[in-house]
């Protein structure tokens, strides 16, 4: 694969810019089934088989703008999140589309340290849910909006649209290109479809 859906994402992103809500930004995980192993699969225990996860991000209309690469499914969320998310946000700016000023939705599996400092650092605004679990964190140490986050619902409502991309459901490519590839390929569909 030479890149070319990227190119095509990119430059439909940028032609539609315009039509973007971007009064928030949502980021999440998902975790796809591999059922012929290959690039960047691992055991998932949750799904109780081999999957391949990627993060992605979503403007508040649940419209895809960026996506990491492909990793192993039995890394959780928060594994390499600063490099992953810093290549999401190159992604957008090559689209032409502005990250300073975003608010950033995110669950608590992305409640890290580092991730914070790296959205304050990019001028992005963290609506992140504290973990609880974690104990140097102490609950209300980070302003957190709670009407602001019902728009995370966007996510999981754009998770559910791609249900009908059958190519994507479970995976079988074993490269890691040609899987991205499918995914930017749903994504170029859905908003075509929607704008």
């Amino acid at each position: 694969m030479d890149g070319s859906w990227q190119k095509v994402w990119n430059k439909v992103v940028g032609k539609y810019a315009g039509s973007l809500d971007l009064s928030c930004i949502q980021i999440d995980g998902t975790h796809t089934p591999a059922k012929r192993g290959g690039e960047s699969v691992g055991y998932q225990g949750r799904k109780k088989s081999k999957t391949t996860n990627m993060l992605l991000l979503t403007d508040s209309q649940g419209i895809r703008l960026a996506i990491s690469r492909p990793m192993a499914g039995n890394h959780h969320d928060a594994y390499k999140l600063n490099e992953h998310f810093n290549s999401m946000l190159q992604m957008l700016e090559k689209s032409s589309v502005p990250t300073q000023g975003l608010f950033l939705n995110a669950d608590a599996g992305f409640d890290t340290r580092e991730f914070r400092k790296l959205c304050s650092s990019r001028e992005i605004i963290a609506n992140i849910v504290e973990n609880g679990r974690k104990s140097k964190n102490k609950q209300g140490k980070y302003v957190f909006d709670r009407l602001l986050y019902k728009y995370r619902f966007a996510i999981e409502r754009t998770n559910a649209w791609l249900d009908a991309f059958k190519a994507i459901l479970v995976r079988f490519e074993t490269q890691d290109e040609t899987w991205k590839s499918l995914w930017l390929l749903a994504f170029t569909v859905i908003l075509l479809r929607k704008l």
